[in-house]
């Protein structure tokens, strides 16, 4: 159980198919809910695979005291920074051997820029066709395979030397980080940052990468749109990213501890 004033003493948000409702918009009653927890000194944190690029003006919207981006190889607390980043030898040998096999498309992070083999459209990126030279030259935070079969997935495995590992996101994109990148390493990082104890954080989630945070901290919560095996692991279940979940639940568990919610309006 979280203590608190409002029940809580932190809060680490996901983002995609989590906070952010599907068209990629967070709603005006989720910015009021937040904005609560930051007049009732409950700071509020973000967790994402995004890289900062995309993150940052998500986390500029909500205030966000912390974040952790790329899945964790990247932490920012104010001026305070960790990073950890795919090895250059690592990162150039994997990208050398996903290259020879036809029809993969792959993006490199490098952690401000992100280049690709092909156009990719959720992303902005450079084409290149050298991706491990890219690699070799600007460093890598993480590594991503677009998939439809399980032949791309057995290659990426074949490939992985003993420092990397890899999660799939949204059933079809293969994240591949440094094994210190893990969002729960991230969260820990940023926790340590805002002296903030895991026993008294809410994390909220919805895919893989989200299962071990929930799991460790105090409470862990997954919207009504995760996958199966984070329900299984939650603490709780929210209402959907599309119904405003996790801005819901912290909202009734703000009115518990008779938080004032003058800055929250309907949807």
């Amino acid at each position: 159980m979280i203590e608190g004033s409002c029940g809580m003493n932190a809060i680490v948000v996901d983002l995609d198919r989590t906070l952010l409702r599907s068209d990629k918009t967070i709603s005006t009653y989720t910015l009021g809910v937040l904005a609560a927890c930051r007049r009732a000194n409950v700071p509020v944190m973000v967790a994402t695979a995004r890289p900062w690029r995309t993150a940052q003006r998500y986390c500029d919207m909500i205030g966000a005291d912390a974040i952790v981006v790329s899945n964790g190889a990247r932490v920012i607390c104010g001026d305070r920074r960790v990073e950890y980043g795919i090895c250059r030898p690592s990162a150039v040998a994997l990208l050398n051997a996903l290259a020879r096999k036809p029809g993969l498309t792959m993006t490199l992070e490098t952690g401000d820029v992100a280049y690709s083999n092909k156009p990719v459209e959720e992303y902005e990126t450079i084409l290149s066709d050298d991706l491990a030279g890219v690699a070799e030259r600007e460093g890598a935070l993480k590594i991503l395979v677009t998939f439809s079969g399980e032949e791309a997935l057995e290659t990426v495995k074949a490939n992985l030397t003993d420092d990397l590992y890899y999660t799939v996101a949204n059933g079809h994109l293969i994240q591949i980080m440094d094994k210190r990148a893990t969002k729960w390493n991230g969260v820990k990082a940023m926790l340590d940052f805002c002296n903030c104890p895991s026993a008294e954080t809410a994390y909220f989630g919805d895919d893989n990468d989200d299962i071990e945070p929930i799991k460790m901290c105090g409470l862990g919560v997954a919207v009504a749109n995760a996958i199966d095996e984070v329900k299984a692991t939650a603490d709780d279940i929210a209402e959907s990213n599309d119904a405003d979940g996790v801005a819901r639940y912290i909202e009734r568990m703000l009115q518990a501890g008779n938080e004032t919610l003058t800055d929250v309006v309907p949807t």
